[in-house]
């Protein structure tokens, strides 16, 4: 283990007692963020909540400095929120949507996602086009061009790495493509934060939703959203402002803060706002993109390493890939198969065809094993979990 991935490790209590290779879940955070969250939490406990986020104003702001800083944007920017999906509801609701309106996406979005589209139709009469897929894996970025010529479509929203797989879709080139027709642009970069650099300038995207918790490495309860300065020109706003973004100018009038708090909400647990920043910090000083190319290069590894085992079955498929490996166990339902891994101190996740029905369906496949690395995890880490996974008792039939 050479010194860097050795302190990687001392900063992270948690790899001293799981092998933990869920990080596309919820990662180990590091000391420093855990740190920085329960010294907020003792200042509220002993000298009051509103006290302490006052005292604690300039930390604060340098949190929105931080985030900004590791997507290229600058703090005004940046609003934060409880999570990713929130952060993408509350750019979905900035577009007044009418009957006939069409939201262009991808056959792998997040579920959540999916749904919130299918729920905007059944109430506001919008149209739903999903572009084709690659035959090799991931959206055909030709099959998007073709169907942003539609002048009745609003939104284009793509999920950069959806949860599902460790695809990894080609949102820059949909960025361009998305200028070009003059049609909005909404990514879901929940999966990408953290584990790919992000300059939301090349992007050319109105909105960016991530959250604190995966491969950014802060905590449960946090995220952010991106805000473009085209979006905020435009006068975009969510459908539900809160005091915290808006002014209440007359009985009858409110005028929305100049920059993305627009999207915030007054109230904040402040001490996962500070995780939050430290997260972001943290992430600055290992380097994205070094930091991410190691979990690839796991993720890679273990691939291979899955494959050789009869009759496991790697679900990933894309010409690039996350640090997300998802595979079919034979002979077991996945949730099963996460216990059996707990119960010897390794941590992974499931994913079921719930959770992505078009794509699992296509794969023919009702659930899968999730294993997801990060650069603080091991080779030694790899094989516990292959080892583990081939010891598993047979069973005749799958789930």
């Amino acid at each position: 283990m050479d010194s860097e991935l050795a302190q990687w490790r001392v900063d992270t209590p948690g790899c001293t007692s799981r092998v933990h290779l869920n990080n596309a879940g919820s990662a180990l955070m590091p000391r420093s963020v855990l740190d920085a969250i329960v010294a907020h939490l003792n200042r509220e406990a002993n000298f009051g909540g509103y006290e302490s986020s006052d005292e604690a104003a300039d930390a604060i702001e340098e949190a929105y400095a931080a985030i900004a800083n590791i997507i290229g944007a600058r703090p005004r920017n940046i609003a934060i929120v409880e999570n990713a999906t929130v952060a993408f509801f509350q750019a979905l609701s900035a577009f007044d949507f009418r009957p006939g309106d069409v939201i262009v996406t991808t056959r792998n979005d997040y579920i959540s996602n999916q749904i919130a589209y299918l729920s905007l139709s059944r109430r506001h009469g919008i149209e739903v086009r999903r572009a084709a897929d690659l035959p090799s894996g991931g959206v055909d970025s030709q099959s998007v061009r073709e169907l942003l010529r539609e002048p009745r479509v609003r939104l284009l929203a793509v999920t950069w790495v959806p949860t599902n797989s460790g695809l990894i879709q080609p949102v820059q080139p949909l960025g361009e493509i998305a200028q070009a027709a003059s049609v909005p642009y909404l990514i879901d970069a929940c999966q990408a934060v953290g584990e790919l650099p992000i300059d939301v300038a090349r992007l050319r995207c109105d909105f960016l939703a991530a959250t604190a918790r995966k491969f950014l490495r802060g905590p449960r309860g946090a995220g952010f959203l991106f805000v473009s300065d085209r979006a905020l020109q435009r006068g975009d706003y969510p459908l539900y402002i809160d005091m915290r973004g808006a002014e209440w100018r007359t009985a009858d009038t409110f005028e929305p803060v100049p920059d993305a708090r627009r999207f915030e909400n007054w109230e904040f647990a402040y001490s996962l706002v500070l995780g939050l920043g430290e997260a972001a910090r943290y992430a600055a000083r290992v380097g994205v993109e070094r930091g991410g190319h190691r979990a690839r290069e796991l993720a890679s590894l273990l691939r291979s390493k899955l494959s050789a085992i009869p009759g496991f079955r790697i679900l990933d498929h894309g010409k690039e890939l996350a640090a997300i490996v998802t595979v079919e166990v034979p002979g077991w339902h996945a949730p099963d198969v996460v216990k059996a891994l707990r119960g010897r101190g390794i941590n992974t996740s499931a994913t079921l065809r719930d959770y992505a029905v078009i794509d699992m369906d296509e794969k023919r496949a009702s659930s899968a094993l999730r294993i997801s690395p990060h650069y603080y995890n091991t080779e030694v880490e790899l094989d516990a979990v292959v080892d583990a996974l081939q010891s598993l008792p047979a069973r005749a039939a799958a789930f």
